[in-house]
This record gives structure tokens, sequence and C-alpha cells, in this order.
């Protein structure tokens, strides 16, 4: 039996503990509130995490390119980019894949699951982790960018007050 086939028969399973696992590296309340809906409106942060977890766990056993799995690292890594996380805390839920991965390999490989398969979605997993850190670099980069931007827009309408004000005095 392939390990493509495991993965797809265990899906749900993996899904679900994976999004668990990831809901743990958020403070007890927000995991709480993570945890408590599935109603994209109602828990956004939640349903992006889902879709994009299910959309990398889809590329994995299928095979696909850094392209296919871009997209769905975008939409989660975006959202950790935004919240308090060190670069390794807001990518460490891409290795976590690769722990219930083999969780689940190592209770089939005496039934023909062949070792190298499982060495292959792991070196695949650690691809897509520098794949998120990258994308994580890019935000906080943007991020950090408006910021600045922000901080320029905000001195320089203070100068133009302060000189307004001078200008006044000066008539006077």
């Amino acid at each position: 039996m392939e390990l493509k086939q495991v993965l797809s028969e265990k899906r749900e399973t993996i899904l679900r503990r994976w999004y668990d696992l990831i809901v743990e590296s958020y403070p007890s309340e927000t995991a709480h509130f993570l945890k408590s809906g599935n109603n994209e409106f109602t828990n956004p942060v939640g349903q992006t995490i889902r879709e994009g977890i299910s959309g990398l766990l889809d590329s994995i056993i299928q095979g696909g390119a850094d392209e296919t799995v871009t997209p769905y690292l975008d939409r989660i890594i975006r959202v950790r980019a935004v919240q308090d996380f060190a670069p390794s805390d807001a990518v460490a839920f891409v290795f976590d894949l690769k722990k219930i991965i083999r969780e689940i390999a190592m209770d089939r490989l005496g039934d023909g699951l062949a070792l190298e398969d499982l060495f292959a979605v792991e070196g695949r997993i650690d691809e897509i982790a520098g794949v998120a850190f990258n994308i994580f670099m890019e935000c906080r980069e943007k991020l950090y960018e408006l910021k600045a931007n922000e901080l320029r827009s905000w001195t320089y309408r203070l100068l133009e007050r302060v000189n307004e004000s001078f200008e006044v005095q000066d008539k006077d």
C-alpha cells in the first residue's frame, strides 16, 4: 500500500489533528474561539486555516509543485504574520504535519508501506516550510514598510502643523 493512499484514507483524521495542533499555538482564549465555530463569517480565521490546511494536504497527497501550495500557505501565513508570532512559530504548523503523518505511517510500515515514501513526503513538507517562511518574511516586510510609511506621513503632517503655527505667530 502506498503512503499517498493511506493519507487519502486518513485525510479527515489528519486534518482534524493538524487543525487542533495549530489552534494550540494560540493563547487559550483565542484557541477556544477558533475551535468553537466553523462558520466563515463568525470565525474567518478558523475557516481560513481549515481551507488552507485542506488544500495543503491535498497538494501533498497529489504531489503538487510549489505553485499549488503557495495560495494555501499564503492565506494562512498572512493571518499569522499580522499576529504576534515569531517567524519560527508562524511556520511551525507545517512541521506539525510531519509528526501526524509519521505517527500514521509508523503504524502501517509493516503492511508494505515503504519507508522511502515517508521520507519523500517529509522532504516535501520541509520544502513547503521553506516556502512558508519566505511568504512570512515577505508579509512582515510589507507590514514594516506600511508602518514606516504611516510614521513618515504622520511626521510630515505634524511638521506642517508646526510650520503653520510658526507662520501665524510670525505674522502677529
